[in-house]
């Protein structure tokens, strides 16, 4: 959910050049060599430091150190041809940006759509707030039953469906990490990541690849009960108000006289009803966190153009390989 609003907005955003951020990196770099040398010159007579500034001293390195090595990454991508790359589509990057936003508000007014649908309509939580049609349409809903008559269109849509989910997914946790609660366990970056996060990050992408086979539910919940089937009413009615009681009436009566074929998703959730539920609450929760991540995002400045590749806790170990990404 955080994924789909800030992979698009930082597409539309864009990153921070490098070549301005090069020039503060080396103004900060002379404040703190002026500092450190502001503390040092305390004890040019021999007197010790004082443990405070011993402290301030420790620091002040740690801070110059990892200026040094912003220093030394801003320095091998401005000269690399992926940036100027990068600046020579940077149109295209907006469009594509402005796509999947629209992308991303056509999935969650979906949601919204059939989660109020439930809310209104089911038979609440001992239920699993399952209902049997669909009062509320939402544009997925009309579009993939129609979809399928033509094979294999339908499969063409839910493939890009979860590719769009599992990308979108990888740049939600490629910006935020990998956390236990409020604990950061790993960072995922590009040729520094640990073999223990590629584990995690695999695990979180078939659990989401299970979950999104189930959020189709939700998203198109007429294709995923009956797909194309339709059942045939044989009444005769007068009046507006009895031929819609006698179609619903009708779709319960096709429903548990297997007139039409319920697929095996659908029989699943129906059987087993707290999964239903907890499904329910969880789209709730997706939709929430959609729109707590956009407005973060939306408020949020560029990203730096080398976010996340240098932090205090890093060594310096991996920047000899920095001429294997950036040449």
């Amino acid at each position: 959910a955080y994924g789909m609003s800030a992979l698009p907005l930082n597409l539309i955003k864009g990153t921070t050049s490098a070549a301005y951020e090069r020039l503060e990196n080396t103004e900060d770099i002379e404040e703190v060599e002026q500092h450190l040398l502001r503390i040092k010159s305390k004890c040019r007579d021999g007197r010790p430091l004082s443990s405070r500034d011993r402290r301030t001293v420790q620091q002040l390195e740690e801070r110059l150190r990892t200026l040094r090595r912003r220093e030394r990454h801003l320095e091998s991508i401005e000269k690399s041809w992926w940036t100027k790359f990068c600046e020579a589509i940077r149109p295209l990057k907006i469009v594509w940006g402005v796509f999947f936003i629209i992308v991303a508000l056509l999935f969650t007014v979906s949601l919204f759509l059939s989660n109020l649908d439930k809310a209104l309509h089911s038979a609440g939580f001992d239920s699993g707030f399952i209902i049997l049609g669909t009062n509320l349409t939402n544009p997925l809903n009309m579009l993939l039953p129609v979809l399928q008559t033509v094979f294999p269109l339908d499969y063409i849509l839910i493939t890009t469906i979860v590719m769009y989910f599992i990308f979108t997914s990888m740049a939600g946790i490629r910006n935020m990490g990998i956390w236990f609660f409020w604990i950061r366990l790993y960072k995922i970056r590009r040729g520094k990541t640990r073999p223990q996060a590629l584990l995690f990050l695999c695990m979180i992408l078939l659990l989401i690849v299970l979950h999104t086979s189930y959020m189709i539910y939700s998203l198109a919940p007429q294709y995923v009960m009956y797909g194309s089937q339709k059942y045939l009413v044989q009444v005769r009615c007068h009046t507006s108000k009895k031929k819609i009681s006698l179609s619903k009436m009708y779709l319960l009566f096709a429903f548990l006289l297997d007139q039409c074929i319920v697929t095996r998703t659908y029989l699943f959730l129906h059987k087993f009803w707290f999964f239903s539920a907890a499904y329910y609450f969880g789209n709730w929760a997706f939709i929430a966190v959609f729109l707590i991540g956009l407005i973060v995002s939306c408020c949020k400045g560029k990203k730096s153009v080398i976010e996340g590749e240098v932090d205090e806790d890093d060594s310096d170990m991996s920047d000899d390989e920095l001429s294997v990404y950036y040449r």
